[in-house]
């Protein structure tokens, strides 16, 4: 079993190592992998049972420990509120873990939720004075960023050649994928000396500036269909050629998160071990200034980054943009709850604020919607930030090819120049039923069909 699949059957974090001991026991002893993932699921949900076991005893003991420990049971859970049905227990497992952490104010589940490292995808979390790198995320400043172009949708069919050569001349996918020859922006005039790890990668940022990675990052041309008149967009009822990217603060931003949380992690108290990478650095330490700093830095970052790529694949097209619309997803603020500041963790979900602009995409055969927040307070002022896988990458990739799929999708419309098993649409939730569960977060403004998708085919993910 992996590491990943232990989390979601409700092993903590700083236990998986006498885990993956009991899975060799169970597996050395002729059970077979799906019966070890069984009886490891029935540990973890009542450990008392196990005490005797002889393969299991040692992990039972730790696991009731979990539970019992001074100073742990002790902290006062928070509850929190849940968009969707469709979430597995392992989400709901990681987000109550999340709410013991003793400065925990406000949380939320977001309809797309899935399993992530600390706080689950799609979790959003309110903090006083603390701030967790983990529930941020790795890839700092994830983002989404739509922009309406001035050409009709029938040029995506008729002059097909001129947008396939803008995507894939106008930036770079795969890990690790950099320019021999930076691209200038404003951002790399910024103070990068806010931190070691920012100061460190600067050149790497630089080079890296205008690419797209891989996992699920991706760049696509569409239609962009709106109902009515919308003033924020100033654009009026139509349909019109879109350029949609996602992609964030790439392997600095990557850094940021991997030293802060290793930093926090170090400093966790006995008593708190349990909560692992939801491990805090407080506010008012040189810590958490350092990280908040460098988490910002990373914002600037990433929003460059696909200021690059929409100006580089616009130029290419030879088009202009007349409008557009993007937020982060992966990233915290300073804001006002329950009538004091805290920091709102959004990890895979979007701020939705009232009257703020968002895009939520689905995947490279299903609609991305432009929406515009509510402000619904019990969710922390926040929405989903897609549709949420609902399959691992590892069973993705054994379950389908992608070369078949990619010509289904071809007769459907839909020309995907490249991607990888593990983003094919039928590993993400439906988009649908996503929006029709909150509702009562935001309002559709416009829906995009993607027409032209680009995706890293290098297997490897960054999300």
């Amino acid at each position: 079993m992996r590491t990943k699949q232990l989390v979601e059957i409700g092993i903590p974090e700083h236990l998986l190592s006498l885990a993956i001991e009991c899975v060799q026991k169970l597996s050395a002893a002729g059970n077979r992998s799906k019966e070890v993932k069984e009886v490891l699921a029935k540990c973890a949900a009542d450990p008392t049972a196990f005490t005797n076991d002889e393969n299991l005893a040692k992990l039972a003991t730790a696991l009731k420990e979990c539970v019992f420990e001074p100073g742990y049971s002790d902290c006062k859970s928070i509850s929190y509120n849940t968009w969707g049905s469709d979430i597995e227990d392992g989400s709901h497992h990681q987000m109550r873990e999340a709410c013991k952490l003793p400065m925990a104010v406000g949380a939320a589940l977001m309809p797309d939720a899935h399993v992530g490292y600390g706080l689950p995808i799609g979790g959003v979390l309110a903090l006083e004075n603390a701030v967790v790198p983990y529930a941020v995320g790795v890839d700092i400043a994830c983002r989404m960023k739509l922009s309406v172009l001035d050409a009709k949708p029938s040029e995506l069919s008729d002059d097909f050649h001129r947008f396939r050569t803008a995507i894939e001349n106008g930036t770079q996918f795969g890990v690790g994928a950099a320019y021999k020859t930076p691209h200038d922006h404003a951002v790399m005039d910024s103070d990068w000396s806010v931190s070691r790890i920012t100061r460190e990668h600067k050149d790497k940022a630089r080079k890296q500036l205008g690419t797209s990675g891989s996992g699920n990052h991706f760049v696509e041309f569409g239609v962009l269909t709106l109902t009515k008149k919308d003033a924020d967009l100033n654009l009026e009822a139509g349909q019109y050629v879109a350029l949609m990217s996602h992609s964030g603060s790439r392997g600095t931003g990557a850094a940021v998160c991997s030293t802060y949380s290793s930093i926090a992690q170090s400093r966790l108290p006995r008593r708190y071990q349990q909560f692992g990478r939801l491990a805090w650095l407080d506010m008012d330490s040189e810590a958490g200034q350092e990280y908040w700093n460098a988490m910002n830095l990373m914002g600037e970052y990433a929003a460059a980054n696909h200021d690059v790529i929409h100006r580089l694949v616009s130029k290419i097209a030879k088009t202009t943009i007349i409008a557009g619309v993007e937020n982060h997803h992966n990233f915290a603020w300073r804001e006002n709850h329950f009538g004091r500041d805290v920091i709102v963790h959004r990890k895979g979900a979007t701020p939705a604020s009232k009257g703020v602009m968002g895009v939520i995409p689905g995947s490279m055969a299903t609609p991305a919607f432009v929406v515009r927040g509510l402000g619904n307070d019990a969710s922390l002022h926040s929405a989903s930030h897609g549709a949420g896988r609902r399959m691992s990458r590892t069973k993705a990739r054994d379950q389908y090819a992608f070369k078949p799929i990619q010509k289904d999708l071809l007769t459907k419309g839909v020309h995907v120049l490249s991607a990888g098993a593990d983003e094919v649409p039928y590993v993400y939730k439906n988009i649908h039923d996503v929006m029709a569960a909150q509702v009562d977060l935001v309002e559709v403004v416009a829906q995009f069909d993607p027409k032209i998708v680009k995706m890293s085919d290098d297997g490897k993910s960054e999300d």
